[in-house]
């Protein structure tokens, strides 16, 4: 059964009619021709939408996406499904923050279902901005993201805590955020996340305790041998002691069951968290790559 059309259906049988109902297809391909990646495909239903795709200097493809309409109402209904072919490497990022809003009365919640596909020795960087969920939000998450023989994964996801300028400090009402990994079938991460702060105090010692924004990201290639994963993991842990600050920024790191790690922060302040995530991106990518992660150029 198809993965995206069997979370879709899910969600609209829990669910009525979306009031925006947007998707965007986008398959990469390695031309040989070129020695470059390219943007193969691309169908966008608005307000997701894709204009075109750079050229990195190490013939990676770097693509935005855009959300036109500005953020998202309760009821609304996202689908993003990326394909990054055999060889290809691509690097995804946004143009800024999604910010779910307040919902209209009665409405359902604010849903995206995401599917990423990267095919053989293809490398896929997914390096979003934040999700800021706006007071009384209810956001629901859903990604699946599947890995083929030596293929290459870095995937972050930033939680803030609201509008802080506004003084809203987790005053939504639901964040549900679920994301399985599989790497050649076999399942080596699920995550399952769900935010209730007027049930569930969030700044309670058993949960976020001092900090306000969380991260979580996830560092793959399959094929590495476990002894190279402890060694990144030991390598990765001596830089996040350095950048520990009590109360105020604090990171954990733990390998996979195979074929990566993954990596979890909370901090205070949204600039540590990106700070932190920027700095694992890079020595990962140069340990795994032999080459430093270059941050995506923004383009609004």
């Amino acid at each position: 059964m198809d993965t995206m059309a069997g979370i879709a259906e899910t969600e609209r049988a829990i669910q009525p009619a979306a009031r925006v109902d947007a998707s965007l297809r986008l398959a990469f391909e390695f031309d040989h021709a070129s020695g470059r990646t390219v943007l193969a495909t691309s169908h966008q239903q608005p307000p997701l939408r894709v204009v075109r795709a750079f050229t990195l200097a190490d013939a990676a493809a770097l693509v935005h996406l855009h959300n036109v309409s500005g953020g998202l109402l309760g009821g609304d209904h996202l689908a993003l499904r990326v394909s990054a072919g055999a060889g290809a490497r691509v690097q995804l990022t946004t143009t800024g923050a999604m910010r779910i809003y307040h919902p209209r009365q009665e409405a359902a919640a604010t849903t995206q279902v995401t599917e990423i596909t990267v095919g053989e020795s293809a490398l896929l960087e997914y390096v979003p901005d934040p999700i800021i969920p706006f007071a009384g939000a209810r956001y629901l998450q859903r990604t699946s993201i599947q890995l083929a023989q030596g293929a290459g994964l870095f995937w972050w996801e930033i939680l803030a805590p609201g509008r802080e300028a506004r003084g809203e400090i987790f005053e939504y009402e639901c964040v549900e955020m679920r994301a399985d990994l599989t790497a050649m079938g076999r399942p080596i991460a699920a995550e399952r996340i769900r935010l209730e702060p007027r049930n569930r105090a969030l700044d309670s010692l058993a949960r976020l305790g001092p900090y306000r924004t969380w991260a979580a990201f996830y560092i793959c290639r399959t094929g590495v041998e476990a002894g190279a994963w402890i060694a990144l993991e030991n390598e990765l842990r001596e830089m996040a002691a350095s950048f520990a600050r009590a109360d105020e920024v604090r990171w954990g790191i733990s390998t996979l069951v195979a074929h990566g790690l993954v990596i979890r922060g909370a901090a205070k302040h949204g600039r540590d968290v990106l700070r932190g995530l920027h700095a694992f991106w890079s020595s990962a990518r140069l340990r795994l790559y032999n080459r430093e992660a270059v941050p995506p150029r923004k383009v609004y």
